[in-house]
């Protein structure tokens, strides 16, 4: 178990963390999710041991953790955190630098643990070629690959698929974290991609101005989404009275998705004129404008700039 609590921490006068509580078991995945320089890697790095913590707390299982005034080396040793600035040697193949952390007593060993780890990140056909001639994409994942090599027990990273193209980010996320849970490693990712945090999270840390906002399971953030801001990471929400979507008096405003909403054939209180169309594949994601306010919904074809259409709840 890792218990995480920071009261505050600032690098100057300005607070950057504050009120920040959390447990993680082993095994499991929480996803950070908040806006740039809402303070993401900031706890990545703070959790891992690279910068004091004064004003806080940070326990493994039942082991208060020192931090970096305190020890020789600055990072926990069960841990490894994968940050943006990659921890890779250029002018050594990906082989050796995922075998930089293995034990070299014995060999098959060792290269058996390499193949596995080039497997689950995709660079097999790599093994032998200098990182330096490497994408960026292709040494994130190096840097993946050699932080699991000696099986942490908490892995840390720091927007991990940031540099790689979705044609293989879809593949290798599913491999990465299926390996993390087979293994049972626990894993704290900071991410701006919210499709990641809910696929793959058993939590999700909602932060905002370097507080905990939510923290909550994906499923509970998603349909439980209180405002537009935590609606916002994960599609073109809408904040609108709840009088107009409901049968209700209220005029609360109330988080409605792009695919709760659906064209009417018959009259709504919630009549708009359409602004744009945007093709997403599977359909069109419609903008619109009631009053002052951008709706957004879901649609299976494209609409006319100008039209005006009812709005209701939609089954789907």
């Amino acid at each position: 178990m890792l218990s995480i609590q920071i009261d505050s921490f600032s690098y100057t006068d300005k607070v950057v963390l504050e009120d920040i509580s959390f447990k993680i078991a082993a095994g499991e995945h929480v996803s950070i999710l908040g806006e740039s320089g809402s303070g993401k890697s900031t706890l990545l790095h703070i959790i891992y041991g690279l910068i004091h913590l004064e004003h806080g707390k940070i326990f493994y299982n039942d082991k208060k953790l020192l931090g970096p005034t305190k020890t020789l080396i600055p990072g926990e040793p069960f841990m490894k955190l994968v940050a943006q600035e990659f921890n890779i040697m250029p002018f050594s193949t990906v082989a050796e630098n995922i075998g930089s952390h293995l034990s070299r007593l014995n060999q098959v060993e060792d290269e058996n643990r390499i193949d596995e780890l080039l497997y689950v990140v995709d660079l097999t056909s790599f093994k032998n070629t200098l990182v330096k001639y490497l994408s960026g994409g292709q040494k994130q994942r190096v840097a993946l690959a050699k932080a699991l090599a000696n099986a942490p027990e908490v892995l840390l990273l720091d927007e991990p698929f940031s540099n790689i193209d979705n044609f293989r980010k879809n593949s290798l996320r599913r491999k990465i974290f299926h390996y993390l849970k087979a293994n049972n490693i626990s894993c704290i990712s900071a991410t701006h991609d919210s499709e990641e945090a809910l696929a793959f999270s058993d939590a999700i840390l909602l932060m905002k101005d370097g507080k905990v906002d939510r923290f909550e399971k994906p499923e509970t953030l998603y349909h439980t989404a209180e405002d537009a801001y935590q609606a916002g990471f994960f599609a073109d929400a809408n904040l609108l009275p709840e009088n107009i979507i409901h049968d209700t008096e209220s005029t609360k405003k109330v988080v409605v998705y792009p695919h709760q909403l659906g064209v009417s054939k018959n009259e709504t209180k919630l009549s708009v004129k359409v602004m744009a169309s945007y093709f997403k594949g599977s359909h069109y994601l419609i903008q619109s404008r009631w009053n002052d306010l951008e709706v957004f919904f879901n649609h299976f074809g494209s609409l006319p700039k100008g039209e005006n259409y009812w709005l209701q709840l939609s089954s789907a």
